[in-house]
């Protein structure tokens, strides 16, 4: 890493920070840096297709994977599919202590790409609501666009400043997540390049950022709920001391101790939190800490999504309710965002918040004739009735590129093209060929 130098201010601190575990933790920086992949678990198909997948990741055993380094999984017809989300292990580690259980309604206020979201998704099981938000509108596209692909059928997207969410999301959430923007030391080994736009200053700087998005998770978070707190660096001053900042200024928190497995021991947390150092575990630099707020309450907050937003126009309901006559099971829809028909979970207030996404995008009216959305073939259930075309890779890569295929005679109508079992979007078949829907905005 000649070409990007530690700053010596930085290797100063962690010198002095790890005594004599230092050496290690500078040396660990000039290796390479490790992978991880997250298996979706609403997309199960044969892990042999995934290329270069290991062994499990110990805190997040059920579904993350490390990944070898020259593995081009994220380049798979599978990846686009939705079968598994690219993300670097410790990054797993803050949801799993968060531990979102099935029917809770979560809050990821910082949420953008969205690994952290679709692994909040993969614990809630369908049931509640994951609620994800990204200030920065481009970022919030992405966010809304791996939702998406990732099939997650009970998630709201929105794009705000955690100051304009607080008061009309009073104590609405049993559990929030705050992955605070940064000053990113632990990508330095991941990123190099980062090293060059860190000064002494950085930490000061993003604290006071990190305390005000608190103070706002705060606010949003339900007496009994948990508040998982992390960064992607390693300083004390943007992890411990803004930890010991927080239940200074709302002392109805207190940190929760945590265990999680690492390697082939238990990393220990009694005072609620822990550096994920690389040296330590096979993982980026990190920092995660769990607190709870005292006491115990329900949120009244949420209501029908048709209330929240609008209920269907009547030629769109009708025009929908065609479609699917023929496919029982598919979604059933109860509210509409702008000309898209949806089916959405229980929602909070919304008044004055942008919406990017509101559960699935059934699709919209096109003339008189229902046009299903790409939204709705990735958050189909496997067995769902509509009719499959199964593709091979090379076809598959070939229909995510837009391109017109063959296929039977028989097959007429709206069809679902497949890779492993899993929908890759939506084509209309007419006389032997498949007119390709998938969106020109994904495709290769």
């Amino acid at each position: 890493m000649m070409n990007h130098p530690l700053p010596k201010a930085f290797a100063d601190r962690m010198r002095a920070q790890l005594g004599s575990e230092a050496d290690a933790y500078f040396a660990a920086l000039d290796e390479n840096y490790q992978r991880g992949i997250r298996m979706n678990p609403r997309k199960p198909f044969d892990p042999a297709l995934a290329e270069g997948v290991l062994e499990s990741v110990p805190w997040n055993s059920r579904h993350g994977h490390y990944l070898t380094m020259d593995s081009a999984a994220g380049l798979d017809p599978l990846h686009e599919a939705g079968a598994y989300y690219i993300q670097e292990p410790s990054a797993m580690a803050p949801v799993a202590l968060l531990s979102p259980q099935p029917g809770e309604r979560v809050l990821d206020l910082c949420a953008a790409p969205g690994g952290k979201t679709t692994q909040i998704a993969d614990a809630l099981g369908g049931e509640g609501l994951i609620v994800c938000n990204e200030p920065v509108s481009s970022r919030a596209k992405i966010l809304s666009r791996n939702v998406e692909r990732m099939g997650v059928s009970n998630a709201l997207v929105v794009s705000a400043e955690p100051e304009k969410l607080a008061p009309v999301w009073p104590e609405a959430f049993d559990a929030v997540l705050v992955d605070a923007p940064c000053s990113g030391e632990g990508m330095f080994r991941r990123h190099p390049e980062t090293r060059d736009e860190w000064n002494e200053s950085s930490p000061e700087g993003c604290a006071v950022r990190q305390k005000r998005i608190l103070a706002c998770a705060v606010q949003m978070l339900r007496p009994g709920g948990r508040l998982a707190y992390s960064t992607c660096t390693l300083n004390h001053e943007e992890n411990e001391n803004v930890v010991a900042w927080l239940l200074n200024e709302f002392p109805e928190l207190e940190c929760v101790p945590f265990s999680m497995p690492v390697n082939d021991s238990v990393l220990d947390a009694p005072d609620g939190m822990a550096h994920l150092y690389p040296h330590r575990l096979r993982g980026e630099g990190h920092f995660a800490a769990l607190l709870r707020k005292k006491g115990d309450a329900a949120s009244d907050l949420f209501a029908p999504a048709s209330t929240r937003l609008s209920a269907p126009q009547k030629p769109l309901l009708a025009a929908y309710e065609a479609f699917v006559r023929p496919f029982p099971g598919l979604p059933r829809a109860n509210a509409q965002l702008g000309d898209a028909l949806l089916s959405a979970p229980d929602l909070p207030p919304l008044k004055g918040i942008k919406v990017l996404r509101a559960g699935v995008q059934l699709g919209i009216l096109k003339g008189k004739v229902f046009a299903p959305d790409h939204a709705l073939a990735m958050a189909l259930p496997l067995d769902n009735a509509i009719p499959t075309v199964s593709l091979s890779r090379e076809d598959a890569l070939l229909y995510q590129s837009g391109e017109t295929l063959p296929c039977s005679d028989e097959v007429a109508g709206y069809v679902l093209p497949a890779y492993a079992g899993l929908p890759l979007g939506f084509a209309k078949a007419s006389g032997g060929q498949l007119k390709n829907h998938y969106p020109k905005g994904l495709r290769r």
